[in-house]
């Protein structure tokens, strides 16, 4: 079997941002620091924001959600297992030396290397070989067909093989090197991450010659960088304060659906969550309609799955959990003991502390102990994927796969072998698993159909809601949001 598509020329993906250059910087004000700017070692938003203007990844996305050229501008899938990308020429890194095909590999190897043990690693283990063709071609083999791979190479960035091998690990980290439309400049720890325009970028450049992501933790801040004029853009606002920036000619809210599930994540081998009724207690004192209609109010959707809408493998006939808080304090009631084990509930400030609390709030109302701990965004992650016995209770979550296929999102949170998995269910696996190497769109969609079925009826995790995005920016700042929550600067303008 053969498909081929014809990849647009050189440059040409780009060019509809082809934007005139201006002589000012861009302000950008995050929930937290990054954890990591090597994009092969974190996934997270506050990383990936920075890190995406600094790597160029094999292919990408439009804001239309289309999958378009990037480092390879056309593929073919030559067999159920193998797929040949042909690699952009004209490439350079920052540092002047070309983006050759072996980088291509040498990338794909990264990450795929469990020693290298990157969060990423389930969204690539399919990935079982990597070889560069000629013709400045690369060939990647599948261990077994893998219908997602390319929305999987959405996010697989490129990195330089001379110097990752010459720095290490920790001291690209520290200073990375990519190909992308902006370069690394500075990292003052726990305050700002500095890039600046690289202006002989194969495509577009983009506007601004300098941006700065500030780490700001604290929302309401956040908030009056912009109104006061030295932010440009900010993230991780809520309905109350877009409805603050009414009125105010100087900025504005922007949002967007995404194709991120926020949820709550229970630790199956501790205490109280390791028996189904405390979890099914759990679930039912959650009000996802209170909370999507009465605390966020930016067209946020209750879910019963771990997909949305925006993803293949959503279950459209799942009903979603029931609200019944007096049959919750009945269970916790049959077994005080249990229900009031106490558990901590790991969040991070990125998140939304206002849905965080109300889940404890309504925990504990139904005869839970629940207690919160607000850590940075690189604990929280370190906590998340520990072993059981060193992992919380319950964390809060949202995940994102900006790939719109259930098996970046399933997959991860629910099969046994993922780092961010805490279910060890083997009917589970199995589906999972089906679902990821069919090439039958109708076996795929019925396998995680089983899934969402199986993991709603045990409650292994409790989807919350489908979330929207919600940004706040300067009135002439001129930036699409996107499902895929996706910050290119050079996709940016300012109007005239």
């Amino acid at each position: 079997m053969t498909s081929t598509f014809k990849g647009l020329l050189a440059g040409v993906a780009m060019a509809i941002f082809a934007l005139p250059a201006y002589s000012r910087d861009i302000t950008i004000d995050l929930a937290g620091e990054p954890s990591s700017l090597d994009p092969h070692v974190q996934w997270n938003p506050d990383s990936y924001y920075v890190y995406r203007n600094v790597f160029d990844n094999l292919v990408t996305r439009n804001n239309s959600g289309e999958i378009v050229p990037q480092i390879a501008t056309a593929w073919d899938q030559i067999s159920e297992t193998e797929l040949v990308l042909t690699i952009r020429e004209g490439v350079s890194f920052h540092d002047g030396e070309a983006l050759e095909p072996s980088d291509v590999v040498y990338s794909v190897k990264r990450i795929t290397n469990p020693d290298f043990a990157s969060p990423q690693l389930g969204q690539f283990n399919q990935i079982i070989g990597a070889e560069v063709l000629d013709g400045n071609k690369v060939k990647l083999t599948t261990n077994g067909p893998y219908p997602a791979l390319m929305a999987q190479l959405v996010k697989l960035s490129i990195v330089p093989e001379h110097v990752v091998e010459a720095l290490g690990k920790e001291a690209f980290n520290a200073a990375p090197l990519g190909s992308g439309p902006y370069k690394f400049e500075e990292w003052n720890r726990g305050i700002s991450v500095t890039l600046a325009r690289h202006d002989t970028y194969w495509g577009d450049s983009g506007v601004f010659e300098h941006a700065i992501f500030r780490a700001v933790p604290d929302a309401a801040t956040r908030l009056a960088d912009l109104q006061a004029g030295t932010a440009d853009l900010v993230v991780s606002i809520d309905a109350d304060a877009a409805a603050q920036l009414e009125g105010n000619p100087e900025v504005k809210a922007l949002s967007a659906p995404t194709e991120r599930v926020g949820y709550v994540g229970l630790n199956l081998d501790k205490p109280p969550f390791n028996d189904v009724n405390m979890r099914k207690a759990a679930s039912l004192a959650i009000d996802r309609l209170g909370i999507t209609e009465g605390l966020l109010q930016a067209g946020e959707v209750p879910m019963a799955q771990m997909a949305s809408p925006a993803h293949f493998g959503y279950n459209p006939d799942l009903p979603l959990f029931d609200y019944d808080p007096e049959t919750a304090r009945k269970i916790t009631g049959e077994n005080p003991d249990l229900a009031q084990t106490p558990a901590t509930l790991a969040t991070a400030p990125v998140f939304d502390q206002r849905i965080v609390q109300a889940v404890q709030q309504m925990l504990n109302d139904a005869g839970f102990n629940i207690s919160i701990s607000m850590t940075d965004m690189p604990t929280y992650l370190n906590i998340v994927r520990s072993d059981p016995a060193d992992n919380s209770e319950l964390s809060f979550g949202r995940w994102s796969c900006a790939c719109q296929d259930a098996d970046g999102i399933s997959y991860p949170t629910l099969h046994s072998d993922s780092l961010w998995s805490r279910v060890n269910v083997p009917e589970l696996d199995a589906l999972l698993e089906k679902a990821r190497v069919s090439l039958d769109p109708e076996v795929r969609q019925a396998a995680y159909n089983e899934v969402s079925e199986i993991v709603r009826e045990n409650y292994y995790l409790l989807p919350m809601y489908q979330a929207a995005v919600l940004y706040g920016a300067a009135a002439e700042l001129q930036f699409e949001p996107t499902a895929n929550e996706s910050m290119f600067l050079n996709r940016m303008s300012i109007a005239e």
